[in-house]
């Protein structure tokens, strides 16, 4: 493994234990056993080392999304989520940090609507068990856009008042509650 890759791994372990704004240069260049000086070479910044270790592991979605990643039992999918939010908050902590620092960096905002954009079709696979290169335009602008909102507002609950955030059968049973009130047509 090359310096670039131990800077990525290091990014990416200290995204989880401690978070965006209490990483420092240090932290990285220590964990990856590297110079501070190859932050820059590799990367330019700290930020966009940690920018790229955190758009890298919501691309995974390994320890990021849970153990029910991939399943299509929408109540499997939320616990996992909600399990998710709980193991790794300074994760999601981090992650809401990026989409804030974003409104002040036009280079992050756009790596971040190309996120949010990738994100939508990943809810939409999730959620219909489909290849996202078979979704159609509509499954991604539709089922993955409120499942990625759902998500979004979800994680701000479970971060910030864990003790009355809704669990997944109350998440579920939310929507059947809602779906009662949609107009046969918009």
């Amino acid at each position: 493994m090359g310096n670039r890759e131990k800077l990525l791994e290091a990014a990416r372990q200290c995204l989880f234990a401690k978070g965006y704004e209490r990483t420092t240069v240090r932290d990285l260049a220590s964990a990856a056993g590297v110079s501070m000086a190859a932050i820059g070479y590799h990367f330019g910044s700290k930020e966009a080392l940690l920018n790229q270790a955190l758009f890298e592991a919501l691309d995974s979605g390994d320890q990021v999304f849970g153990p029910s990643a991939g399943e299509t039992d929408l109540g499997a999918l939320w616990r996992g989520l909600i399990e998710a939010f709980s193991a790794n908050k300074t994760f999601w902590t981090a992650n809401l940090e990026t989409v804030l620092r974003a409104q002040r960096d036009p280079k992050l905002r756009e790596q971040v609507a190309a996120g949010l954009r990738q994100g939508r079709s990943g809810m939409a696979r999730e959620v219909t068990g489909t290849v996202e290169t078979e979704l159609s335009e509509e499954a991604i602008r539709t089922i993955g856009s409120v499942q990625l909102a759902l998500v979004s507002g979800l994680m701000m609950q479970h971060l910030t008042d864990p003790e009355s955030a809704p669990t997944a059968d109350e998440v579920l049973a939310g929507l059947r509650a809602l779906a009662a009130y949609l107009p046969e047509k918009a």
